[in-house]
């Protein structure tokens, strides 16, 4: 599989990190498809192919944060994992909150790392870079496929 077929789809509320974190892609020369979700309802919807939503192609990568109205990252969490289809989702959390409470229960729910954001543009560019190291190198699992239990 090639690193640059992975899509990345960014769960966030903030447009300005949204925004920072296409940059720092674009400024790395990373060209994979990037969606982007305001909250985990709408993240769901893009996953599932939902509500006019098409369904996004995988493999893919989720960079969740996790205040967000609606939903947020944690109740994302709680939905993917419960779904047969989606369970195997490859998600990092880039997020804000320092909280060793959000951060264990992040991990409870199998997320692949926890990434502090940095108020500088550089702490998201060496973030990507670490993210694009890792999905060049690792074997994605099938989504969309019931995973044997």
């Amino acid at each position: 599989m090639n690193g640059s077929s992975v899509t990345i789809l960014v769960v966030d509320d903030d447009r300005v990190d949204t925004m920072a974190i296409r940059r720092s892609l674009r400024e790395l020369k990373i060209t994979n498809p990037v969606v982007a979700a305001r909250d985990g309802i709408e993240a769901l919807e893009r996953l599932r192919g939902e509500n006019g939503h098409e369904k996004l192609p995988s493999p893919l990568l989720v960079l969740l944060d996790l205040n967000m109205p609606r939903m947020g990252g944690l109740e994302f969490l709680e939905e993917l994992r419960a779904d047969p289809a989606l369970r195997s989702t490859l998600v990092f959390v880039m997020t804000t909150s320092a909280l060793a409470e959000d951060r264990t229960r992040a991990y409870a729910k199998n997320v692949a790392g926890y990434v502090l954001k940095f108020q500088q543009e550089q702490g998201f560019q060496n973030a990507i870079l670490m993210l694009e190291h890792y999905w060049r190198i690792v074997e994605f699992p099938e989504t969309g496929q019931a995973a044997a239990a």
